[in-house]
Parts: C-alpha cells; sequence; structure tokens
C-alpha cells in the first residue's frame, strides 16, 4: 500500500463577533485593567493610535477568542489572552498572530505549524475567523 503525500490541512477553525458598543463600555468601566489583562503593549499602542479604538480593541479581541476556540479550549487554563497576539503586516495589513511560549507549546503538542487569522469591521461589529494549519499524518492506501 502506497502512503499518501502529507499536506497541509485544517486543524481547527474558530469565529468571533463583538459588538464594538460593549467593547466601548468596557473600556471605559474597566480602563487600563481590561486593557492590560487583555492585550499587549504593542496591541494597545495600535489600537490607541486610532480615532476609534474600541472598535480596534474589538478586532483583537474577536480575533483572540476565534484563535481560542479553533483550539477547541477557549481562553482559560490552557491559553490566555497574553497567549495571543494580534499584529498586523506591515506590507498588506492582514492581521497576524503571534502565539506566546505557552501557545506555542500548545499549537506544538495538537500539530499546528500556523495560525491564521482574518478580521472584518463594520461601524457596529467586528467578526474574526481563525484557522489552525498542520500537517496530515498521511493515510495508507
Amino acid at each position: 500500500m502506497k502512503r499518501a503525500p502529507e499536506a497541509a490541512c485544517v486543524l481547527g477553525t474558530g469565529i468571533d463577533l463583538v459588538e464594538n458598543d460593549r467593547m466601548k463600555e468596557t473600556l471605559a468601566e474597566w480602563a487600563g485593567r481590561f486593557r492590560n489583562r487583555v492585550f499587549l503593549e504593542d496591541e494597545q499602542r495600535y489600537c490607541e493610535s486610532k480615532a476609534e479604538p474600541w472598535r480596534h480593541y474589538a478586532g483583537r479581541f474577536a480575533v483572540k477568542e476565534a484563535v481560542s476556540k479553533a483550539f477547541g479550549t477557549g481562553v482559560g487554563e490552557h491559553i490566555g489572552w497574553l497567549d495571543i497576539e494580534v499584529l498586523r503586516d506591515p506590507d498588506t495589513g492582514a492581521p497576524e498572530v503571534r502565539l506566546s511560549e505557552k501557545g506555542r507549546k500548545l499549537a506544538a503538542s495538537r500539530g499546528v505549524h500556523r495560525v491564521l487569522a482574518s478580521l472584518s469591521h463594520t461601524r457596529h461589529y467586528a467578526v474574526a475567523h481563525a484557522l489552525l494549519v498542520g500537517e496530515s499524518s498521511g493515510r495508507e492506501q
């Protein structure tokens, strides 16, 4: 029997939707406590540089939720808010996900080689989708 060649495959998928106004209210009510608990310094700097920072916080929050859902764990014991950093590709502006050491260990334990994310905004909502990509083990044919 022949083994199929190894190929990239989707190991997990997650999606999240955040109301911009709810994020605006949360930021106003909890100020720095919420920001520091959920967002890393570079994420905060980026969001605060925008005219309506809450929309950008909402987008990054949605990506973090989507990534945690793709792992099947949600945010908690296995991966936390600060284990998922949402950056922008300097050339395209597309979101990029960088995992902390704890996040990279979780990814490695699941065979994940790459985390892909897509993010979109409207006036009222931010939505994000995440894919965990790895290698299939190949199947006998």
